[in-house]
Protein backbone atom coordinates (compact mmCIF):
# COMPACT_ATOMS: atom_id res chain seq x y z
CA UNK A 1 0.00 0.00 0.00
CA UNK A 2 1.16 3.27 -1.23
CA UNK A 3 0.59 6.45 -0.15
CA UNK A 4 1.33 9.62 -1.99
CA UNK A 5 1.38 13.11 -1.18
CA UNK A 6 1.65 16.01 -3.85
CA UNK A 7 4.75 18.23 -3.31
CA UNK A 8 2.82 20.62 -5.58
CA UNK A 9 5.82 22.86 -6.69
CA UNK A 10 9.06 21.67 -6.37
CA UNK A 11 10.64 23.71 -3.65
CA UNK A 12 13.50 21.37 -2.68
CA UNK A 13 13.76 18.09 -0.79
CA UNK A 14 13.39 19.81 2.52
CA UNK A 15 10.14 20.97 1.69
CA UNK A 16 9.25 17.83 0.36
CA UNK A 17 9.87 16.05 3.62
CA UNK A 18 8.22 18.85 5.99
CA UNK A 19 4.73 18.37 4.10
CA UNK A 20 4.87 14.35 5.28
CA UNK A 21 5.10 16.10 8.86
CA UNK A 22 1.34 15.10 9.81
CA UNK A 23 1.37 11.71 7.81
CA UNK A 24 4.73 10.56 9.49
CA UNK A 25 4.10 11.67 12.98
CA UNK A 26 6.56 10.64 15.74
CA UNK A 27 7.47 7.50 13.23
CA UNK A 28 10.99 7.68 12.23
CA UNK A 29 11.60 7.71 8.83
CA UNK A 30 13.69 6.88 5.80
CA UNK A 31 14.07 9.39 2.76
CA UNK A 32 15.64 7.33 -0.34
CA UNK A 33 16.41 9.59 -3.75
CA UNK A 34 15.04 7.05 -6.12
CA UNK A 35 18.39 7.74 -8.60
CA UNK A 36 20.68 5.79 -5.95
CA UNK A 37 20.86 1.96 -6.50
CA UNK A 38 22.42 -0.26 -3.66
CA UNK A 39 24.06 -3.55 -3.83
CA UNK A 40 23.23 -4.93 -0.60
CA UNK A 41 19.71 -2.97 0.01
CA UNK A 42 19.55 -0.71 3.05
CA UNK A 43 17.59 -3.61 5.88
CA UNK A 44 21.37 -3.12 7.51
CA UNK A 45 21.25 0.61 7.82
CA UNK A 46 17.33 0.71 8.86
CA UNK A 47 18.44 -1.61 11.74
CA UNK A 48 21.15 0.19 12.91
CA UNK A 49 19.14 3.50 12.70
CA UNK A 50 16.15 1.88 14.97
CA UNK A 51 19.41 0.30 17.38
CA UNK A 52 20.88 3.95 17.66
CA UNK A 53 19.86 7.18 19.50
CA UNK A 54 20.59 8.98 16.80
CA UNK A 55 18.59 11.90 15.35
CA UNK A 56 19.67 11.47 12.30
CA UNK A 57 21.80 9.28 10.47
CA UNK A 58 23.49 9.61 6.43
CA UNK A 59 24.90 7.06 4.54
CA UNK A 60 28.15 7.60 2.50
CA UNK A 61 30.59 6.18 0.62
CA UNK A 62 34.10 6.55 -0.54
CA UNK A 63 34.42 8.19 -4.33
CA UNK A 64 37.75 9.10 -6.60
CA UNK A 65 36.10 12.77 -7.36
CA UNK A 66 34.01 14.30 -4.17
CA UNK A 67 34.32 17.42 -5.80
CA UNK A 68 31.37 16.44 -7.89
CA UNK A 69 29.01 15.02 -4.27
CA UNK A 70 28.09 17.08 -0.93
CA UNK A 71 31.26 15.57 0.94
CA UNK A 72 30.91 15.10 4.77
CA UNK A 73 33.71 16.93 7.14
CA UNK A 74 34.70 14.93 10.19
CA UNK A 75 36.63 16.34 13.03
CA UNK A 76 40.22 14.35 14.47
CA UNK A 77 37.97 11.61 16.31
CA UNK A 78 35.96 10.44 13.18
CA UNK A 79 33.01 12.66 14.41
CA UNK A 80 30.72 13.88 11.62
CA UNK A 81 30.96 18.03 12.04
CA UNK A 82 29.48 19.10 8.61
CA UNK A 83 28.31 19.00 5.11
CA UNK A 84 29.92 21.08 1.93
CA UNK A 85 28.42 20.63 -1.15
CA UNK A 86 30.34 20.24 -4.33
CA UNK A 87 33.70 21.75 -2.35
CA UNK A 88 36.91 22.41 -4.78
CA UNK A 89 39.07 21.54 -2.14
CA UNK A 90 37.05 18.27 -0.31
CA UNK A 91 37.72 17.87 3.55
CA UNK A 92 37.17 14.31 2.80
CA UNK A 93 36.42 11.76 0.27
CA UNK A 94 33.11 10.59 1.59
CA UNK A 95 30.75 11.49 -0.54
CA UNK A 96 26.79 11.17 0.61
CA UNK A 97 24.49 9.01 -0.56
CA UNK A 98 20.87 9.75 -1.30
CA UNK A 99 19.23 8.03 1.10
CA UNK A 100 18.75 9.50 4.73
CA UNK A 101 17.58 8.20 8.16
CA UNK A 102 15.31 10.47 10.80
CA UNK A 103 13.48 10.70 14.03
CA UNK A 104 11.37 13.35 14.71
CA UNK A 105 10.71 15.90 15.67
CA UNK A 106 14.06 17.73 15.42
CA UNK A 107 14.20 17.04 11.55
CA UNK A 108 11.01 19.14 10.73
CA UNK A 109 11.90 22.10 13.30
CA UNK A 110 15.05 22.31 11.51
CA UNK A 111 13.63 22.64 8.11
CA UNK A 112 11.00 25.27 9.56
CA UNK A 113 14.30 27.45 9.91
CA UNK A 114 15.96 27.20 6.95
CA UNK A 115 15.94 29.90 4.02
CA UNK A 116 15.86 29.10 -0.02
CA UNK A 117 19.33 28.20 -1.21
CA UNK A 118 20.62 30.15 -4.68
CA UNK A 119 18.56 27.42 -6.17
CA UNK A 120 15.55 28.92 -4.97
CA UNK A 121 15.09 25.19 -2.98
CA UNK A 122 14.92 24.44 1.03
CA UNK A 123 17.47 21.76 1.26
CA UNK A 124 18.12 18.48 3.14
CA UNK A 125 21.84 18.99 3.76
CA UNK A 126 21.29 22.66 5.52
CA UNK A 127 18.58 21.14 7.59
CA UNK A 128 21.35 18.14 8.75
CA UNK A 129 23.76 20.81 9.31
CA UNK A 130 21.30 22.36 11.84
CA UNK A 131 21.29 19.30 13.43
CA UNK A 132 24.93 19.42 13.77
CA UNK A 133 25.28 22.50 14.62
CA UNK A 134 22.52 22.31 17.50
CA UNK A 135 24.64 19.26 19.23
CA UNK A 136 21.88 16.70 18.25
CA UNK A 137 23.55 13.35 17.52
CA UNK A 138 23.48 12.79 14.13
CA UNK A 139 25.74 9.53 12.48
CA UNK A 140 26.85 8.11 9.50
CA UNK A 141 27.44 4.76 8.23
CA UNK A 142 29.65 3.47 4.90
CA UNK A 143 27.84 2.00 2.81
CA UNK A 144 29.21 -2.03 1.56
CA UNK A 145 29.46 -3.22 -1.19
CA UNK A 146 28.78 -0.62 -4.43
CA UNK A 147 26.50 2.03 -4.67
CA UNK A 148 25.10 3.88 -8.02
CA UNK A 149 23.89 7.16 -8.51
CA UNK A 150 21.62 6.63 -11.82
CA UNK A 151 21.40 10.59 -13.11
CA UNK A 152 21.82 9.53 -16.85
CA UNK A 153 21.06 7.41 -19.44
CA UNK A 154 24.94 6.02 -19.06
CA UNK A 155 24.41 5.26 -15.37
CA UNK A 156 21.76 3.49 -15.63
CA UNK A 157 23.45 1.04 -18.27
CA UNK A 158 25.93 0.64 -15.86
CA UNK A 159 23.89 0.03 -12.92
CA UNK A 160 22.08 -2.88 -14.83
CA UNK A 161 25.87 -4.41 -15.87
CA UNK A 162 26.36 -4.27 -11.83
CA UNK A 163 22.75 -5.58 -10.90
CA UNK A 164 23.02 -8.33 -13.78
CA UNK A 165 26.73 -9.06 -12.43
CA UNK A 166 25.61 -9.03 -8.76
CA UNK A 167 21.88 -11.23 -8.83
CA UNK A 168 22.31 -13.77 -11.51
CA UNK A 169 24.95 -16.19 -10.79
CA UNK A 170 23.59 -19.27 -12.74
CA UNK A 171 21.09 -20.29 -15.51
CA UNK A 172 17.42 -20.46 -13.99
CA UNK A 173 15.05 -20.94 -16.74
CA UNK A 174 11.17 -20.93 -15.78
CA UNK A 175 9.33 -20.19 -19.13
CA UNK A 176 9.21 -22.46 -22.07
CA UNK A 177 11.92 -22.89 -24.72
CA UNK A 178 11.10 -23.95 -27.73
CA UNK A 179 13.33 -25.82 -30.10
CA UNK A 180 16.52 -24.44 -31.80
CA UNK A 181 16.85 -22.04 -29.00
CA UNK A 182 20.18 -21.61 -27.52
CA UNK A 183 20.88 -20.82 -23.82
CA UNK A 184 24.74 -19.59 -23.08
CA UNK A 185 25.72 -18.12 -19.63
CA UNK A 186 24.27 -16.77 -16.62
CA UNK A 187 20.49 -16.70 -17.83
CA UNK A 188 17.21 -15.52 -15.83
CA UNK A 189 13.91 -16.61 -17.75
CA UNK A 190 11.21 -15.82 -15.64
CA UNK A 191 7.52 -17.87 -15.05
CA UNK A 192 5.19 -16.98 -18.21
CA UNK A 193 8.53 -16.29 -20.73
CA UNK A 194 8.06 -18.34 -24.56
CA UNK A 195 11.18 -18.51 -26.31
CA UNK A 196 10.78 -19.34 -30.06
CA UNK A 197 12.81 -20.92 -32.40
CA UNK A 198 16.24 -19.52 -34.08
CA UNK A 199 16.51 -17.39 -30.92
CA UNK A 200 19.97 -16.98 -29.26
CA UNK A 201 20.28 -15.82 -25.59
CA UNK A 202 23.76 -14.66 -24.24
CA UNK A 203 24.01 -13.97 -20.53
CA UNK A 204 24.16 -12.47 -18.03
CA UNK A 205 20.53 -11.73 -19.10
CA UNK A 206 17.11 -11.13 -17.06
CA UNK A 207 13.66 -11.67 -18.90
CA UNK A 208 11.05 -10.82 -17.01
CA UNK A 209 7.46 -12.88 -16.77
CA UNK A 210 5.20 -13.22 -19.61
CA UNK A 211 7.09 -11.96 -22.34
CA UNK A 212 7.81 -13.59 -25.98
CA UNK A 213 11.22 -13.77 -27.40
CA UNK A 214 11.72 -14.45 -31.06
CA UNK A 215 11.53 -16.21 -33.45
CA UNK A 216 14.82 -15.00 -34.72
CA UNK A 217 15.97 -13.06 -31.91
CA UNK A 218 19.36 -12.25 -30.01
CA UNK A 219 19.64 -10.84 -27.10
CA UNK A 220 23.53 -9.99 -25.88
CA UNK A 221 24.91 -9.79 -22.99
CA UNK A 222 23.67 -7.41 -20.18
CA UNK A 223 20.32 -7.25 -21.53
CA UNK A 224 17.42 -6.86 -18.97
CA UNK A 225 13.86 -7.27 -20.43
CA UNK A 226 10.82 -6.14 -18.43
CA UNK A 227 7.51 -8.21 -18.30
CA UNK A 228 4.96 -9.10 -21.11
CA UNK A 229 7.37 -7.59 -23.77
CA UNK A 230 7.59 -8.84 -27.38
CA UNK A 231 10.93 -8.88 -29.20
CA UNK A 232 11.07 -10.41 -32.53
CA UNK A 233 13.74 -10.91 -35.15
CA UNK A 234 15.75 -8.59 -33.87
CA UNK A 235 19.47 -8.46 -31.95
CA UNK A 236 20.09 -6.53 -28.88
CA UNK A 237 22.61 -6.25 -26.33
CA UNK A 238 23.78 -3.92 -23.51
CA UNK A 239 20.26 -2.44 -23.27
CA UNK A 240 17.30 -2.04 -20.60
CA UNK A 241 13.87 -3.23 -22.15
CA UNK A 242 11.19 -1.66 -19.63
CA UNK A 243 7.81 -3.31 -19.34
CA UNK A 244 4.64 -4.20 -22.04
CA UNK A 245 7.58 -2.87 -25.02
CA UNK A 246 6.84 -4.63 -28.75
CA UNK A 247 10.28 -4.40 -30.85
CA UNK A 248 9.31 -6.49 -34.06
CA UNK A 249 11.32 -5.29 -37.13
CA UNK A 250 13.47 -8.53 -38.43
CA UNK A 251 16.85 -7.49 -39.09
CA UNK A 252 17.23 -4.94 -36.63
CA UNK A 253 20.13 -4.22 -34.29
CA UNK A 254 19.69 -2.13 -30.84
CA UNK A 255 22.45 -1.88 -28.36
CA UNK A 256 23.12 0.23 -25.55
CA UNK A 257 19.79 1.60 -25.39
CA UNK A 258 16.89 2.24 -23.00
CA UNK A 259 13.98 1.55 -24.02
CA UNK A 260 10.66 2.72 -22.37
CA UNK A 261 7.53 1.37 -21.21
CA UNK A 262 4.93 0.97 -24.24
CA UNK A 263 7.40 1.70 -26.74
CA UNK A 264 5.81 0.15 -30.17
CA UNK A 265 8.79 -0.16 -33.09
CA UNK A 266 7.48 -2.11 -36.06
CA UNK A 267 8.04 -2.39 -39.47
CA UNK A 268 5.38 -1.11 -42.03
CA UNK A 269 4.84 -1.76 -45.74
CA UNK A 270 3.17 1.17 -46.27
CA UNK A 271 4.01 3.82 -48.98
CA UNK A 272 5.51 6.18 -49.06
CA UNK A 273 7.94 4.77 -46.75
CA UNK A 274 9.68 6.71 -43.90
CA UNK A 275 10.02 6.55 -40.24
CA UNK A 276 7.02 7.43 -37.96
CA UNK A 277 7.82 8.63 -34.48
CA UNK A 278 6.01 9.84 -31.72
CA UNK A 279 8.95 11.02 -29.15
CA UNK A 280 8.96 12.26 -25.98
CA UNK A 281 11.10 15.11 -23.98
CA UNK A 282 14.84 14.77 -23.86
CA UNK A 283 14.95 11.64 -26.80
CA UNK A 284 17.92 10.57 -28.22
CA UNK A 285 18.11 8.41 -31.74
CA UNK A 286 20.98 7.56 -33.46
CA UNK A 287 20.22 5.43 -36.77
Amino acid sequence: KLTYIYQGYPYGLAHAVYITKDFIGDDAFVVYLGDNVLAEGIREYVKKFEESDADAMVLLTEVPNPQRFGVAKFDENGRLIGLVEKPKEPPSNYALVGIYFFKPPYIFRAIETLRPSWRGELEITDAIQKLIDWGLNVEYAIVKGWWKDTGTPKDILDANRLLLDYKINNQVVKGKLDDNVRIEGRVYIDEGVVVKSNTVIRGPVYIGKNSIIGPNAYIGPYTSIGQRSILKGIEIENSVVMDDVVLDVEGMKIADSLIGSRTRITKSNAKPSGYRLILGESTVIQL
